[in-house]
């Protein structure tokens, strides 16, 4: 990128996103006037657990891991954010330190919003906190989902359903029948608290099926809807 990169330079991608794309021209401006650009190298740290830092973050290209360290110093993953995806505005409601570390997987650009200009846009426009809101809200929809999964899915259901939810979080104007998500198959692991040895083998015979192809540190989706459904077909839990 020239010297005249700025936020506002990827507006109509993040406009691919439902979140961003439902909030009106006026805040959409507000938050990309005062937004900077970031590049972070592979596996460059964003921000820590414990980090008191505020602020809010779009991913515009890469990935971003999301997790927290073990006590056997693994990372435990709990999710990847990727292109369009918005995060970090927990904080901005609970005004705590950074629940999770977040890192870059692969190089990756991001557009972040300070902590100090999202409270100047709420304390001029209070009723810009229901947009916030409703980005927070719709991650907690995600996690209940999850828990769902736990009680009902096969892992392997659950292992597919993760990897739908990792293709629809695109939402991208790209298209989404044919998607290559950035992951290891140790990290997808760490995420469904499942061996590697499993997940390898869940990974091969969904892929016998035609569903997805495994990559060198990728999966590439063939067949999203397919693997939708057999995400969806419960079974007497495994």
């Amino acid at each position: 990128m020239n010297g005249k990169e700025t936020a506002h330079t990827y507006q109509k991608l993040l406009r691919s996103g439902s979140w961003f794309k439902s909030l009106s021209d006026s805040l959409q401006k507000e938050l990309l006037d005062p937004a900077v650009v970031l590049h972070l190298k592979s596996g460059q740290l964003l921000f820590s657990q414990g980090d008191s830092a505020q602020g809010l973050y779009a991913v515009i290209s890469g990935a971003i891991s999301i997790g927290r360290q073990r006590e056997d110093g693994k990372e435990a993953l709990l999710t990847l954010m990727e292109s369009p995806n918005w995060f970090g505005e927990i904080t901005l409601f609970d005004r705590m330190d950074r629940t999770h570390n977040a890192f870059a997987v692969v190089d990756s650009v991001l557009v972040q919003i300070s902590g100090e200009k999202l409270d100047q846009i709420l304390e001029s426009e209070p009723r810009y906190w229901q947009n916030f809101g409703q980005l927070l809200t719709s991650k907690i929809r995600i996690l209940m989902n999850q828990a769902e999964d736990l009680a009902l899915r096969t892992t392997a259901q659950r292992l597919a359903k993760r990897l739908v939810l990792f293709a629809e979080s695109y939402d991208s104007l790209q298209d989404r029948s044919r998607r290559v998500i950035s992951i290891q198959q140790e990290q997808l692991a760490l995420m469904l608290n499942i061996t590697r040895q499993t997940t390898n083998q869940i990974l091969k015979d969904i892929e016998r099926l035609g569903l997805i192809k495994l990559i060198y540190g990728a999966i590439e989706i063939i067949d999203l809807e397919g693997l939708r459904t057999f995400s969806d077909q419960f079974a007497e839990k495994k």
